[in-house]
C-alpha cells in the first residue's frame, strides 16, 4: 500500500451508518499529475467523520475511476490537529466542535495563532480573553473538545466493526469514559441501554472479539432481544417454544443450551415464566361483533414467558381493574341514574350508555364514526357538573386530548400530563398520590397499552368512576398490549355499543364508507378521478393505480397539486398520506423523500442536515417515533423542524405550540411524516387523507387496517389503487394475533 499525508479540503460526501467516505484533500508533497487544478486529491474509504483543515495519515492505493478519474482509495487513516493558523481556523469553524462556529473560530485563531489547540487542551480557561466568551460558552466548548476527542478514539474502534458516527457519539454519551470498557468487556450491555443500538449490532462486535457462539450471556442477550422485539409488534409475552425457536434462528445454537438461560434470567428478575391455564382464554387482537366470541390464543401448554415489566403490569392491571368495578359504594352513588333527567335529544342506547356510566364504577362506550360517542360524553360530563361531581378528561395524545376538549367544552389532557409527570422524576400522582377525582373519562382507549394503562390506573382510588371510550374495531395500540378488547371480551365492566349513525354522519361517505368496510362489504364510490377541473361531489374518491409505481405518481400528483387546486387544501398542513407499509416505491419510506422533495424543496437559505440516514430540512413535518419523557413528547407526535443549529449541534421541532430541542445523535427519535404508516396515525385525525391500496401490500390489507385509515379523515379520504386490493383488505377480518394475558387474568378475577 502507497501513503498519502495531507490536510481535509472539504468533506465531499458522509454516510454516518457506515462511514463511507468522499473527501478532497491538499497533499503535503507535491503528486505531479494525480493532483487537480486546485491542487487537490480525490480520496473514498471508511473513514472517520472528518472536518476541514484536519491533518490524515493515509494508507491505501490509487484506482483509476471510469467516470471520476484519479483517485486515492484509504485503507487505514490515522487523525492529526492541523498545525497551521489556516488550518486551525478552518478546522474549528467547520462545525466540529459544539458552540464554535466560523466566527468565534477566526477570533479565538487571531487571539492564540498557532497556540489555539493547545492552549484548548491545556489552558482552556485562557478562552475568557477571547471578546463573546462568558463562563458558559466557556464550559461547552471545554465539555464538546473533550467529548469530541474521545468520541474519536471510540469511533475508531467501533468503525473497525461496522458501527456508524451516529451510534458511536451515543455510545459515547451513555457511558463517558468508559465506553471503551464497556464495548469490550460486555457489548451487549450496549443493546440493552442505548435506543438505536441493536442486539445484532453487539453480537458482531462480541464475535469479532471472540467471544464464543454458545456463551451463556450471548444466549441471554438474545432472549432479552426477541422478547422486546416482540413487544414491538405487541405482544406482551411469548410461550417459551415460540420464543425458543426465535432464539435459535437468531443465534443458531443449539435448543438444549436455551432453557438453562430462561433459569438464569428468571433468577436476575430479567424475566417472569408463568403456566397460563390452557382452558383459560388468552387474547387475540381480532375483534368480532361479539368480542367475548372471538378466537382463542392459547400457549399450547407452554408457559408464557414475560419481560419482568410486562409481568408486573399486566397482573396490577388486572387486579385494579377488578378492584375498581368492584368497589360499591362509589363516589357517585349519591346520583341514582333511574332518577336523572338524561337530554332527551339523545337516542335511546346513548341516554342507556350515561346510565350506565353513572351506575357503575368501571365501564366501556364503544362505537364506530358519527354513531354520537363524543355527545354521549358531553351529556355526561354535563350531569356531573350540575352535580357538582369532580372529574377529568384524557386521551393518550396531544391531538386527541385537543380534539376531545373542543368536542366537550372542557378541559382534556394527555394521560402524562394528568398524571403529572416530571421528567426525572417520574409521575406526580400514583398509588402514594391518588387523584381524587369522581370520575375519570378515557378517550380513544384502544391506543393505550398495558403500561400506561398500569401507570394510569395506579393513580385511582377505589370508588372512582372510569369510563373507558374507543372504537374497538380500529387497529390496537402501537405498544404492547390489547387493553380495550381484553377489557370487553373478559366481562369484567359493562359495555354500552352505539350503533345508529346519526344523520348528520350518515351524510359523509367517508363515515359511511367506514362502516360499510366494517361490516365486511365494499366501500361505494362516486366514480374514478382523473381530472381536477370538475367540482367537488364527494369526500371519498377512488384513482385508480394497478402497481407501485403508477400509484406514487399519483400520490404525490394529488396530494401537491390534484387536492390544493380542487379543494383547496395545504400539503404540509392539511394532507396526510398513510401507507401500510414502509418498504417498497409506495411504501412511508419512498413517499417521504418524494413528498419533501416537492413540499419542502431544497433553496440556498434553508438550513438543512443529514443525521441517521434522514436529510433534515427546516419546515419539514417530523413525527417522534419513541416516547421521550424527559422532553414530554411521545411516540405518533407529529411536528414542524423550526431551526438546525450548527453550533450548538441542535434541531428545534415545534409541537402543537412548544418547541423542543433535539441534540443531533437524539435525532433517530424523529421521522419524515409526510407521509406515515397507519399504526402511527392511530388518535390522530386530519382534514384530508391519501392512502395507496395496492395488492403488493398484501401481507398488510387486513379490515381494521383499512377502517382505521379511512376514519382517521375528517374532510376527504382519497383511496390510490385498485378494488382488487380493496376488496382483499375488506374480507381480511383475521387480525395478527397478540399474546396477552390481561383477558385471562380478569376472567379468573370474576366470580364463577
Amino acid at each position: 500500500m502507497e501513503a498519502l499525508t495531507g490536510s481535509v479540503e472539504r468533506v465531499t460526501y458522509y454516510n454516518p451508518e457506515n462511514g463511507y467516505s468522499v473527501i478532497r484533500l491538499r497533499p503535503e508533497k507535491p503528486l505531479g499529475s494525480r493532483l487537480s487544478e486546485r491542487g487537490l486529491v480525490t480520496v473514498t474509504g471508511n473513514l472517520p467523520e472528518l472536518s476541514p483543515g484536519e491533518q490524515l495519515e493515509l494508507q491505501g492505493e490509487w484506482v483509476d475511476h471510469p467516470r471520476h478519474g484519479r483517485q486515492f482509495t484509504a485503507q487505514s487513516c490515522q487523525q492529526r490537529l492541523p498545525a497551521s493558523t489556516t488550518g486551525i481556523r478552518r478546522y474549528l469553524g467547520s462545525g466540529l466542535i459544539k458552540g464554535i462556529g466560523p466566527r468565534l473560530a477566526d477570533r479565538i485563531v487571531t487571539q492564540f495563532g498557532e497556540d489555539t489547540l493547545n492552549i484548548i487542551e491545556e489552558q482552556p480557561e485562557r478562552l475568557l480573553e477571547v471578546p463573546d466568551i462568558g463562563e458558559k460558552r466557556l464550559d461547552l466548548i471545554v465539555s464538546a473538545w473533550k467529548e469530541q476527542r474521545q468520541v474519536k478514539e471510540v469511533m475508531l474502534f467501533l468503525h473497525s466493526h461496522g458501527v456508524s458516527t451516529n451510534l458511536a457519539v451515543k455510545i459515547y454519551k451513555q457511558y463517558g469514559d468508559q465506553a471503551l470498557g464497556v464495548v469490550r468487556t460486555d457489548p451487549y450491555q450496549m443493546a440493552r441501554d442505548i435506543y438505536g443500538v441493536g442486539f445484532k449490532t453487539a453480537d458482531k462486535i462480541a464475535q469479532d472479539l471472540g467471544l464464543l457462539a454458545d456463551h451463556p450471556s450471548r444466549i441471554e442477550a438474545a432472549i432479552i432481544y426477541c422478547l422486546n422485539k416482540s413487544t414491538e409488534d405487541g405482544n406482551v409475552f411469548l410461550p417459551r417454544a415460540v420464543l425458543s425457536n426465535s432464539v435459535e434462528d437468531l443465534i443458531q445454537v443449539q435448543p438444549e443450551l436455551i432453557d438453562p438461560a430462561y433459569g438464569r434470567l428468571v433468577k436476575d428478575n430479567s424475566i417472569v415464566m408463568e403456566m397460563l391455564s390452557p382452558d383459560r382464554s388468552i387474547s387475540t387482537a381480532a375483534s368480532d361483533q361479539d368480542p367475548a366470541a372471538r378466537q382463542i390464543k392459547t400457549t399450547d401448554g407452554e408457559p408464557a414467558i414475560y419481560l419482568a415489566p410486562y409481568y408486573h403490569s399486566e397482573k396490577k392491571v388486572a387486579e385494579r381493574l377488578r378492584t375498581l368495578a368492584s368497589k360499591f359504594p362509589t363516589r357517585l352513588s349519591d346520583i341514582p341514574p333511574a332518577f336523572l333527567e338524561i337530554d332527551p335529544a339523545l337516542s335511546p342506547e346513548q341516554q342507556a350508555a350515561v346510565k350506565t356510566a353513572l351506575g357503575s364504577p368501571l365501564s366501556v362506550l364503544t362505537g364506530g364514526p358519527g354513531t354520537g360517542k363524543t355527545t354521549t360524553v358531553k351529556s355526561l360530563i354535563n350531569i356531573l357538573v350540575l352535580e357538582k361531581k369532580t372529574f377529568r378528561l384524557a386521551s393518550p395524545t396531544g391531538r386527541a386530548a385537543k380534539r376531545l376538549a373542543q368536542a366537550t367544552d372542557h378541559p382534556a389532557s394527555t394521560i402524562h400530563r394528568l398524571l403529572g409527570y416530571k421528567p426525572g422524576k417520574g409521575y406526580k400522582f400514583d398509588d402514594r398520590n391518588p387523584l381524587n377525582i369522581d370520575m375519570l373519562v378515557v378517550d380513544e382507549v384502544s391506543m393505550v397499552d398495558l403500561l400506561l394503562m398500569h401507570n394510569l390506573l395506579k393513580a385511582l382510588m377505589p370508588g372512582t368512576h372510569v369510563l373507558f371510550v374507543g372504537d374497538a374495531d380500529q387497529l390496537p395500540s402501537v405498544g404492547a398490549g390489547d387493553v380495550l378488547r381484553d377489557i370487553i371480551a373478559s366481562s369484567i365492566a359493562p359495555v354500552s355499543q352505539l350503533k345508529i349513525i346519526f344523520r348528520q354522519a350518515a351524510g359523509s361517505q367517508i363515515i359511511s364508507n367506514a362502516h360499510r368496510i366494517n361490516q365486511g362489504k365494499m366501500p361505494v364510490f362516486p366514480g374514478s378521478k382523473s381530472d381536477s377541473s370538475s367540482p367537488p361531489e364527494s369526500d371519498f374518491y377512488l384513482f385508480p393505480a394497478e402497481d407501485a409505481d403508477q400509484a406514487a405518481d399519483w400520490v404525490c400528483d394529488v396530494v401537491t397539486r390534484r387536492i390544493p387546486e380542487t379543494f383547496g387544501f395545504q400539503p404540509d398542513q392539511d394532507i396526510q398520506v398513510l401507507s401500510p407499509m414502509y418498504r417498497g416505491s409506495c411504501g412511508v419510506n419512498a413517499l417521504n423523500e418524494r413528498l419533501q422533495s416537492i413540499i419542502n424543496s431544497p433553496r440556498k437559505r434553508l438550513s438543512e442536515k443529514t443525521l441517521f440516514g434522514i436529510n433534515f430540512r427546516v419546515g419539514d413535518k417530523l413525527m417522534q417515533v419513541r416516547n421521550n419523557y424527559d422532553k414530554s413528547v411521545y411516540n405518533g407526535d407529529i411536528g414542524t423542524l423550526q431551526s438546525i443549529d450548527e453550533i450548538e449541534h441542535t434541531l428545534q421541532v415545534e409541537f402543537e405550540g412548544r418547541c423542543v430541542d433535539y441534540d443531533w445523535v437524539e435525532a433517530d427519535q424523529l421521522v419524515l411524516a409526510y407521509a406515515v404508516s397507519v399504526h402511527k396515525s392511530q388518535g390522530s385525525e386530519f382534514p384530508v387523507v391519501v392512502l395507496p391500496v395496492l395488492t403488493q401490500h398484501y401481507i398488510m390489507l387486513q379490515r381494521n387496517l383499512l377502517y382505521t385509515a379511512v376514519t382517521r379523515a375528517k374532510q376527504l379520504c382519497i383511496l390510490v389503487g385498485n378494488k382488487r386490493a380493496i376488496a382483499i383488505a375488506v374480507k381480511n377480518d383475521q387480525v395478527a394475533r397478540r399474546y396477552s394475558g390481561l383477558e385471562w387474568r380478569l376472567r379468573d378475577l370474576l366470580p364463577a
